[in-house]
């Protein structure tokens, strides 16, 4: 099962946490896997080495020029995992039209975009897997992070409007929403005692998550096996958003 032997794969923000989880897991399975970061070459050949036969893919998805770059060097893929993502944490009348466009940009815009790009080629393949990684921040109201639940509400709008156009190529697209994850982006968080203990408090399961509890579901949404689901948003938050 989960065989992905003789398909490429491209997994934005791969160089660590729930991307580079993902990534690896891929390869586990026989994919062939692009590793991409923003900022440095040396951050993604640094991840690729961990993963046997990957090819690290350095690119900005806020800069048009790194998206068509990106997607010169790649070629055509038959799985796309969209899980590069800009956050930043500010009262809601506090973000600068910077920090709005960035959010913007790498979240919602470059989604549309790499899917419009990799599409096509899918399509010709009849077979395809797209997913997007979201947050539990589509539907939770966090203070700080207004924008970036916006952007991530936005990314599964796009994936349930476009899943039923490319259902008839045999291209599924999917969103997988983690809820809290020991990440390198909360891992300051989380250490302050009374903000775990908080977090703690709101997750049924009782514990924080790790990548590899999202990674297996990207894994069924990127198989054979996972044929018959598009559209869908699955949710993997320890219940945290019940």
């Amino acid at each position: 099962m989960f065989d992905l032997s003789g398909k490429k794969a491209l997994v934005t923000g791969s160089t660590q946490g729930i991307g580079f989880a993902i990534a690896k897991t891929l390869s586990d399975h026989g994919a062939a896997v692009f590793v991409n970061g923003a900022s440095s070459m040396e951050k993604c050949a640094r991840a690729a080495e961990q993963i046997p036969g990957s090819v690290p893919v350095q690119a900005d998805l806020t800069k048009p020029d790194d998206i068509d770059r990106l997607c010169d060097t790649v070629g055509g893929v038959d799985i796309l995992v969209l899980n590069a993502s800009i956050q930043y944490k500010r009262d809601w009348d506090k973000f600068t039209a910077e920090e709005f466009d960035a959010q913007m940009l790498c979240n919602v815009k470059s989604t549309y975009m790499l899917i419009k790009r990799f599409a096509p080629y899918m399509q010709k393949q009849k077979w395809g897997r797209i997913v997007t990684i979201g947050s539990v921040n589509q539907y939770n109201n966090h203070p700080q992070l207004l924008l970036y639940g916006v952007t991530k509400a936005a990314q599964l709008k796009l994936v349930r409007n476009i899943a039923p156009q490319l259902a008839p190529f045999g291209i599924t697209v999917n969103n997988v929403a983690p809820g809290a994850v020991d990440t390198p982006r909360n891992r300051d968080a989380l250490s302050d005692t009374d903000f775990y203990n908080k977090v703690i408090s709101s997750i049924p399961c009782g514990y924080i998550g790790r990548p590899e509890d999202i990674a297996p579901a990207v894994l069924l949404l990127c198989s054979e096996e996972g044929r018959y689901i598009t559209g869908a948003d699955l949710v993997i938050d320890g219940g945290m958003c019940l």
